[in-house]
């Protein structure tokens, strides 16, 4: 080869190099975010885990904690989801340890030993990279250095959420042609929405790095004042809590609106509504509620209840759902209205939450060895981990969902709501009415749908991409009733497949 043919070998050498670097992202994850192992787990991951923090507000030194799962599966191609519990005040290590996380948590057989951690065969990251943030700073693992940062909102929550986003990407840049979804539930019904309305603007604004956005999810999540309210009496009835000539008489002297009456004889059949079904679990009304003052101590083994009702709770998983937490979400008959939402801590003077057994989160995540593992901040900043906590001060500032989730799929991104039937916190009729209530036109009418050769409940299918469906016999919390149906339903939907 003479002189020149070796000069243009060499030219052409750098340009392919340097063709593929630009179409091959560079496999920048941080090292120091990756976790090698985890206390209670011994065996294999079958993916890759990091975790840390991401600063949102250099200035104020407030600092967002993630979990970040990759796909088994192939996670250079598999959309990313980013999962948001709710509360408000409620850490999405709820969403990790005990509905769709890598593990199956099984309870500590000694005292002061750890939770044994198993391989969860429904975890979502089969199907998905997932990201669980806990959001916003005060909640969970995430903290700020100044305190005035506890006091927040819908918007401000939003707005930081998407500059997470923005610089989660930037420091996984392999992620960032991927598709990605929003997904949470309860009161992430609101988080979700708004947040996924902040990253549209963000990509109409072309800021960069451009978030591939396919679409969002929203399980047994708030959305409007007004339909959330009047979503309980035809629930109730449907359910066989009150009788025939009750709801009648409700209905006539409400005139079919239950929210907000001012009208007394209104209000008197309502206090009897909320009598008849006072003490059920308003979380799932088949399971058990427990009123226990000390709800840590609360054992099946112990358990007085005929069989038929200790088996409600059961699932594939070793924690029963019924000795978990169900106060996700605020009490009967109180919509998120403008204002304070108070959290659990808030709302009952105390740091325990109804119908509650969270031994095994709480444990395992302040143990120190473990909050080490996954690089949490020390607790000086931190503080001890809460499911839900009383830190934050909350105000709900962006009104109803509706117009939010209107112009997000007007524009074409698609929607699945999705909700447990037997939720009495947030009926599934709600989510049904207010669905309804955008005036699409219906392109797949109301028909079963299958999870492994069962009808697993209902779904609807509007124009726009908006889809409507229930998961049948399931509570609040769809992936820990129904682990198998919501994996069904969140895979199917993630791949544009019928559901």
């Amino acid at each position: 080869m003479d002189g020149t043919s070796l000069i243009i070998y060499r030219v052409v050498l750098v340009f392919l190099a340097c063709l593929i670097k630009s179409l091959v992202p560079a496999q920048s994850a941080p090292d120091d975010a990756l976790i090698t192992q985890i206390p209670g787990f011994s065996g294999t991951f079958p993916s890759k885990h990091y975790s840390g923090y991401v600063t949102v507000d250099q200035n104020h030194g407030r600092n967002l904690f993630y979990y970040f799962v990759e796909s088994e599966r192939k996670p250079s191609e598999d959309p990313v989801v980013l999962w948001l519990n709710g509360g408000p005040g409620c850490s999405s290590f709820d969403g990790f340890i005990y509905e769709h996380g890598p593990f199956n948590f099984e309870k500590a057989k000694t005292k002061g030993s750890l939770p044994q951690l198993h391989l969860n065969q429904y975890s979502w990251s089969k199907v998905s990279n997932i990201i669980y943030l806990d959001s916003p700073a005060g909640v969970g693992c995430s903290y700020s250095k100044n305190h005035s940062d506890y006091t927040t909102g819908d918007r401000k929550t939003a707005s930081d959420s998407h500059t997470f986003l923005l610089k989660w990407f930037e420091l996984y840049p392999e992620f960032l042609s991927n598709p990605f979804f929003i997904a949470g539930e309860s009161f992430a019904g609101v988080y979700v929405p708004t947040l996924t309305y902040e990253v549209v603007k963000g990509i109409d604004a072309g800021t960069k790095p451009i978030i591939n956005l396919k679409g969002y999810l929203v399980g047994n999540g708030v959305t409007d004042e007004e339909f959330d309210d009047n979503a309980l009496v035809p629930f109730v009835h449907g359910m066989g809590l009150i009788s025939d000539e009750l709801f009648q008489e409700v209905k006539i002297e409400c005139g079919g609106n239950y929210h907000n009456s001012l009208n007394a004889s209104c209000a008197t059949k309502l206090a009897k509504v909320d009598e008849d079904i006072d003490g059920l679990n308003i979380y799932d009304i088949l399971e058990p509620c427990y009123h226990s003052p000390e709800p840590r101590d609360i054992t099946t083994t112990k358990s007085k209840m005929p069989a038929s009702f200790r088996q409600l709770g059961e699932t594939e998983r070793p924690l029963a759902v019924r000795t978990r937490m169900f106060g996700r979400a605020w009490p009967l008959r109180a919509p998120v209205r403008e204002g304070i939402v108070p959290t659990w801590p808030q709302l009952l003077n105390s740091n325990s939450v109804p119908c509650t057994d969270d031994e095994v989160a709480t444990t395992w995540l302040n143990d120190e060895t473990v909050r080490k593992a996954l690089h949490v901040a020390e607790e000086s900043l931190v503080g001890s981990w809460e499911l839900c906590t009383g830190r934050i001060t909350y105000y709900h500032d962006s009104g109803s969902m509706i117009p939010y989730h209107r112009n997000i799929t007007s524009r074409g991104y698609r929607a699945l709501i999705y909700s447990g039937d037997h939720d009495m916190c947030v009926p599934f009729t709600g989510s049904e009415a207010w669905t309804r209530s955008l005036d699409y036109q219906i392109v797949d009418e109301w028909r079963p749908w299958f999870s492994n050769g069962q009808v697993a409940g209902y779904t609807q299918g509007y124009e726009h991409n908006l889809t409507f469906l229930t998961v049948k016999g399931s509570g609040h919390t769809v992936p820990e009733y129904k682990p198998r149906e919501a994996f069904d339903l969140y895979s199917r939907f993630l791949a544009g497949r019928p559901l």
